[in-house]
């Protein structure tokens, strides 16, 4: 039986040619990263869906966590996280149109689709950064008991949420002494707080307006407040002060929470800057006109595509991690 034997010079021998699906080796090695990475960002997200409707009924509600707008004061649920997307989607018309613009070899449409993309890439970056200073920072501050759970404290008649500067009373106690910028800083197991948590209960128990709201849903969907007598022995079981968010402690809520928002939005945002990166060095190719010589633009059709999936990712992650 004779055998065939099928040289490198021949054109074809499976139909698909040096390149299958018509797309450069540069693309398809494009394609298989994107693929895995969508692999790592589902599984993010996945763990998220089941730690978040395990614990559902002391989940924080996003609505009262993300309210802050820069240079604004007041209540502003999901503004500014609905001003970011915003940008990014716009920031991937942009690439959409820079990639266009390359195959049609209009370098400086290119150059301005570019520029435009940068731009969208790094307010995003630096809203983010913001975003994640103003929650580890805090906003009103609350008590952890010593089971772990998340005592908050509103007005008793409006049921407006209070900060621990509305009500906690100075003492004259011994206190560990930190030199910052803001003033006097108390350590509770290790964990900086501005008050400590005497101060707290004294000040509480001096307010008779001030009641406890926990972590803990009601059938309506919001916290349980607590009256007077409730809010007393909860607070009897207070363990130590909590302002802001951090891997161990998140006045918020439930720490799992603070714990999938630093790693997924800052998985996230380290994908966005490397983007920029990477879209800065591919602009001042464009300009030096490295692609123009090249006779193609592909390596913006190749960012592009890491662009737009970081976006879609992005669209992933504020459905589920801030909407839902």
């Amino acid at each position: 039986m004779d055998a065939t034997v099928t040289t490198g010079t021949e054109e074809s021998v499976w139909g698909g040619g040096n390149q299958p699906l018509g797309a450069s080796y540069g693309k398809m090695m494009m394609w298989f990263f994107i693929m895995s990475d969508a692999l790592t960002f589902s599984g993010f997200l996945v763990a998220y869906g089941f730690s978040r409707f395990k614990f559902i009924e002391v989940w924080p509600i996003a609505d009262e966590v993300f309210t802050h707008v820069p240079f604004f004061h007041g209540n502003f649920p999901m503004y500014y996280v609905a001003f970011m997307t915003f940008i990014l989607i716009m920031s991937s018309v942009t690439m959409v149109l820079a990639v266009d613009a390359g195959h049609k070899m209009k370098q400086n449409k290119v150059i301005i689709y570019m520029f435009l993309t940068v731009i969208g890439g790094l307010i995003f970056v630096g809203s983010q950064a913001w975003e994640w200073a103003t929650f580890i920072r805090g906003d009103h501050g609350a008590v952890e008991t010593k089971a772990g759970k998340i005592l908050q404290f509103v007005d008793a008649e409006s049921g407006a949420r209070l900060s621990l500067a509305d009500f906690a009373k100075t003492l004259p106690e011994e206190r560990v002494k930190h030199e910052k910028s803001e003033g006097i800083w108390f350590v509770g197991e290790g964990y900086k707080t501005s008050f400590s948590l005497n101060e707290v209960v004294e000040g509480f128990k001096a307010n008779p307006n001030v009641v406890i709201r926990t972590e803990q849903l009601n059938e309506e969907g919001h916290k349980t407040v607590l009256d007077r007598a409730q809010s007393l022995t909860q607070l009897s079981h207070a363990a130590q002060v909590v302002e802001g968010a951090n891997l161990v402690h998140n006045e918020y809520g439930h720490r799992l929470f603070a714990d999938f928002f630093f790693f997924i939005t800052g998985f996230h945002g380290f994908h966005v800057f490397s983007g920029v990166i990477i879209n800065i060095i591919i602009f001042f190719n464009v300009i030096l006109g490295t692609y123009e010589r090249r006779g193609h633009y592909e390596m913006v059709e190749k960012v592009g595509l890491y662009w737009h999936f970081v976006d879609l990712v992005w669209v992933f992650v504020f459905t589920f991690f801030y909407l839902v």
